[in-house]
């Protein structure tokens, strides 16, 4: 059943087995999975079915250092579907490495092993609509397939492990239909939650409570439930914990001032000139396609005995077209894109073209580009149009067909996690008088340490091997990978899983510390990174999760 705050009648007082909040990947997921369990499951949804200007306010915040950092309220989509709505569709689960606690990688190490996430990925990749749990060329492909780089080999980084893509789902407008229909299921949308309340001992919370916003008559809704899950992504879980101070004073689960802290996102740039001696044909960085018809890429993969040694962090790499404001490359449609950067949106061109001027003589190269290749760039445009903008299984990016064997190489890095690097309340209130977020986002030695150790492992890799030549200035690297700031929707960490709670917030099975009923479902209990993007594993972690409370 799916109903809206808005048009209930206020002050209501709902009883339920399992209160979830916030409908995006991770509260979806439980929902679909406690479908037909017998369990009585309400969701409250902070925003409607589409997007709306004064719901989405609610996330603004304040930033400490504005040129590492994105406003709170970009990337995050405060609606039914979460941030899904603007998903990418990048699917890859964790390494096996990732879980570990690793000497060199400060702070590291899950209280759940690789192998405990495991039964759960296939489950997650099918409501991903990611295909097959397949992730390496040999497991997703029946026939052999074209290498990368032909007769590249390394000792450093393999090149046969896969990026997957989902449609990408918006799991609110693919899943909602299943929601309405659902007999135990009931979502409330407009039901922005500004109170947990806690027995006198701060040991359980008794009830939820959520208010639509002043301008429809401040109407509330209060749950009570058995088990209430917080599944509002990385920096919303934490302000909630944080804001509500009634019997704890410094937040819920915030004992030891962790909450908040450890806060994550990933390692991101794009870098140096890598030229091939091979003829084109024989160095693919496009997309394969599997028999389920999903988009899949291969990259490279910085070997975990390689990280081991090396004491970095975890790494990958994908070809890449040559920089978009070189004129150089000759490329009429990346020129095309460089001419039409005005109408990007501004988040989207900053990591596109960075924010370099436009001189007149590199605008007018541009042009000699686009006027030399007219036919390459309509091609271009009516297969964006085709293969993107119509299709319902999107082609997932830009990739251009090089001129010559020149190529850039984009990079993904596993980022430590950092205690200083945190979420915290400032001094403003929105709308619903709730304390609004800073994020003070921080990079270690170590962060640059596991891009430069990476890049010039594997820049000797290509010129050993006698493929080519990677060029770039290692002295640039640390500006090439804040160029942007952190890196987008990934918000990781604040509220990590752990053992101790004077270093973690919730246990192996995500619930706080100290409170019996209360968990989280969301990257923010992750303790480390990966280099992988997060939406697959927050899914796992979620279907894991609605195991554990029909069990419960």
């Amino acid at each position: 059943m799916l109903s809206d705050l808005r048009e209930l009648q206020s002050a209501q007082e709902w009883s339920a087995d399992i209160c979830i909040v916030g409908a995006g990947a991770a509260g979806i997921t439980l929902a679909l999975e406690l479908m037909n369990s017998g369990l009585d499951v309400v969701i409250l949804e902070s925003g409607g079915l589409k997007a709306e200007p004064v719901t989405q306010a609610l996330y603004a915040g304040t930033v400490t250092d504005k040129r590492l950092h994105s406003p709170p309220d970009t990337y995050r989509q405060r609606r039914f579907g979460g941030s899904t709505t603007i998903w990418g569709g990048r699917c890859m689960p964790f390494d096996e490495i990732d879980f570990e606690s690793r000497g060199y990688v400060p702070n590291s190490g899950w209280p759940i092993s690789s192998q405990t996430l495991q039964p759960f990925y296939p489950r997650a990749n099918q409501l991903c609509e990611a295909g097959e749990f397949a992730y390496t060329i040999e497991a997703a492909f029946n026939q052999p397939m074209r290498p990368m780089i032909t007769d590249f080999s390394s000792e450093h980084f393999t090149t046969n492990t896969l990026e997957r893509f989902s449609c990408p789902t918006d799991f609110g407008s693919r899943y909602g239909q299943l929601l309405r229909s659902a007999k135990n299921v009931r979502v409330v949308l407009h039901a922005n939650v500004t109170r947990i309340q806690l027995n006198d001992s701060g040991t359980q919370v008794t009830s939820i409570t959520a208010r639509t916003l002043p301008q429809y008559a401040n109407k509330s809704l209060t749950v009570k439930a058995k088990h209430f899950v917080l599944a509002a992504g990385g920096i919303e879980v934490a302000r909630l914990l944080l804001v509500n101070r009634d019997v704890h004073v410094d937040g819920i689960g915030n004992t030891h001032d962790v909450v908040g802290r450890y806060y994550m996102c990933h390692l991101a740039g794009t870098v140096g000139t890598l030229t091939f001696n091979r003829l084109l044909p024989q160095v693919w960085h496009g997309y394969d396609v599997s028999h389920d018809n999903v988009y899949c890429r291969r990259r490279f993969a910085l070997r975990p005995e390689v990280q081991r040694a090396q004491g970095i962090g975890n790494f990958i790499a994908r070809l890449h077209h040559p920089r978009i404001t070189l004129p150089e490359h000759k490329n009429a449609v990346l020129s095309l894109l460089y001419l039409a950067k005005p109408l990007i949106p501004y988040e989207y061109g900053k990591r596109l073209y960075g924010e370099e001027g436009t001189p007149l003589t590199t605008w007018l190269k541009h042009l000699r580009n686009v006027l030399a290749g007219p036919f390459d760039a309509t091609e271009f445009a009516w297969h964006m149009l085709r293969d993107r903008k119509l299709a319902k299984r999107k082609f997932p990016s830009i990739i251009i067909k090089p001129k010559a064997p020149l190529f850039s190489l984009d990079f993904h890095a596993e980022q430590e996690p950092n205690p200083n690097s945190r979420v915290t309340l400032n001094n403003d209130v929105d709308a619903l008088n709730v304390p609004r977020v800073n994020v003070d986002w921080h990079y270690t030695a170590g962060d640059v340490a596991t891009v430069s150790k990476s890049i010039a492992l594997l820049a000797g890799d290509i010129e050993e091997s006698g493929a080519g030549k990677f060029v770039y200035d290692p002295t640039s690297l640390e500006f090439e990978m804040t160029r942007y700031g952190a890196y987008g929707g990934h918000h990781i960490g604040t509220t990590r899983m752990g053992v101790d709670e004077r270093t973690s917030v919730v246990n192996s099975d995500c619930r706080v510390h100290g409170v019996n009923n209360l968990y989280i479902s969301s990257a923010a209990v992750f303790p480390t990174s990966s280099q992988a993007n997060p939406t697959l594993t927050i899914v796992a972690m979620a279907v894991r999760m609605a195991a554990q409370l029909k069990a419960s």
